[in-house]
């Protein structure tokens, strides 16, 4: 059981670093973090549109007088829920990597305002997305996407006060331009979406075999606690299990593609796998299965993130009379 509780708001996670956390870390409800010592700060990351980013900054210059002017700002990747929130960082120099950086407008909160006032003629994914995501509409229409001052390709050395922090590049894995933070001092390592914690992961673009290096990576720092993109507070040994859960899920998919199996049964066969860690969010399972098939070459594969989301509520009502009709099966009542 983890000794850090899961709930809105910032905790103190060392000397002067910060989580704030958005349970329950599903659509759009991510982590953000905070590096302080003296009168100097870096955030990690902004949140998915202006109210949410808004209270979270608020909560910080409340409760720390160094967040009160936030001097560096680093976006760990360009997804939207990351960057969104960008501009109300008034005065912050904005660092990100170059993969990421060329990435921030390949989905802008135009696209969003789209989905968002026509949802009902835009099919299944669009449906899932406003059912389900945490930006809203009226949010959307006041962000404007606010790109990194800076940009770097391997690694960035800053400081933070007297504490050294280590920016690292280590996309493509969840996306192009993954970036780990790591406060040295403070013994605390941000990871974006490199890890979700407690929920399977959003694997659609990017690299499984450089998302398992980066959690390589992960373990080989000096550090006793690992902040999420998503989800709770975490340590080592949740980046082990997400690890092998990647290594294993990547096994089960490619045996599943060639033995011939479509898309959606390869899904459904390997989330009804009994030892498979029970975590939140299965359906991702079937955007993950769809993108190593189009890696594989699979013509039934689909790029287009609509298509994509429009998956999930076939994928989880298939599961569902899959499960039920086992149930009904075994011969007997529960």
């Amino acid at each position: 059981m983890s000794k850090w509780a899961y709930n809105k708001g910032l905790q103190e996670i060392g000397p002067g670093a910060y989580a704030y956390l958005q349970p329950d870390g599903s659509w759009g409800w991510n982590n953000a973090g905070l590096i302080t010592d003296g009168d100097q700060s870096l955030l990690v990351d902004t949140l998915f549109g202006l109210k949410l980013t808004g209270e979270m900054l608020a909560t910080m210059a409340d409760a720390i007088p160094a967040a009160q002017n936030i001097n560096i700002l680093v976006n760990t990747h360009n997804d939207a829920d990351h960057i969104f929130g960008n501009q109300l960082v008034k005065g912050a120099h904005i660092l990100a990597s170059k993969a990421a950086a060329d990435e921030f407008l390949n989905v802008t909160p135009e696209d969003y305002r789209k989905i968002f006032g026509n949802w009902q003629e835009l099919g299944a994914g669009a449906h899932y997305i406003h059912e389900n995501c945490a930006l809203t509409v009226e949010d959307a229409a006041g962000v404007v996407v606010t790109l990194p001052h800076e940009t770097f390709l391997k690694e960035k050395r800053l400081k933070v006060g007297d504490k050294d922090v280590i920016l690292t590049a280590v996309g493509p894995a969840h996306s192009s331009g993954d970036v780990l933070v790591h406060s040295v001092q403070d013994r605390v390592v941000y990871t974006g979406d490199l890890l979700f914690n407690q929920s399977f992961p959003v694997l659609w673009e990017g690299s499984i075999e450089g998302w398992i290096a980066a959690c390589d990576h992960i373990l080989s720092l000096d550090v006793d606690v690992v902040m999420p993109g998503h989800g709770p507070i975490a340590e080592k040994s949740n980046i082990v299990e997400f690890r092998d859960f990647m290594v294993r899920f990547r096994a089960e998919t490619r045996a599943r593609f060639d033995a011939g199996l479509s898309i959606m049964d390869a899904a459904l066969e390997i989330s009804e796998l009994p030892d498979l860690p029970d975590w939140d969010l299965p359906e991702r399972i079937i955007g993950a299965v769809n993108f190593l098939y189009r890696r594989y070459g699979s013509p039934e594969a689909t790029g287009n993130f609509l298509e994509i989301y429009g998956l999930f509520d076939r994928f989880l009502d298939k599961r569902a009379k899959r499960a039920a009709a086992d149930h009904s099966a075994c011969g007997h009542s529960h």
